[in-house]
């Protein structure tokens, strides 16, 4: 069971990212605390380049299955209109929301993954992106949810910076 506070360690971890240098640290801080918060078991991020309607992969906790650099098109899809355009954070719960939501959706229920959270990166009120974390359970509880967006706040630099 994660431990499902943000304690002093957590936030050590975040203001140690924030003052690395290295690329994309708030994310790697953010999959990591997330991890032990929420207990998620996948973590991705996303560029979002608004011309094209697409979402390019900048972050994947499995390379294997979700290599960086990775796209998607999202141009008519509800869930680029939802998350994308009126940037809202989009809840999926259980397989049929995975295979409505998703065209990889062979992919994400073959890792065991049956709920997601998509947070849109938000700067200047533009939409730079979005974090992504999924779960083994068919439901996601409100305090992932509210985890999700608060880590979604956090890595919003990352995007700005590469």
């Amino acid at each position: 069971m994660p431990d499902a506070s943000l304690d002093a360690a957590g936030l050590a971890a975040f203001a140690a990212a924030a003052r690395n240098a290295r690329p994309l640290a708030l994310l790697h801080a953010a999959d990591a605390v997330g991890r032990r918060v929420m207990g998620h078991r996948l973590c991705t991020a996303m560029r979002f380049d608004a011309a094209a309607m697409t979402v390019r992969r900048l972050y994947s906790s499995d390379n294997a299955a979700y290599p960086v650099g990775g796209a998607k098109p999202k141009r008519d899809t509800e869930w680029g209109r939802h998350v994308l355009l009126r940037r809202e954070v989009f809840v999926g719960e259980g397989a049929e929301a995975i295979t409505v939501y998703f065209d990889d959706h062979a992919v994400i229920l073959g890792l065991g993954l049956r709920s997601i959270v998509n947070v849109p990166i938000l700067h200047g009120g533009a939409c730079l992106g979005t974090m992504n974390f999924l779960w083994a359970e068919d439901w996601v509880a409100p305090e992932r949810r509210a985890m999700a967006e608060l880590l979604g706040l956090l890595v919003a630099p990352d995007w700005v910076a590469v």
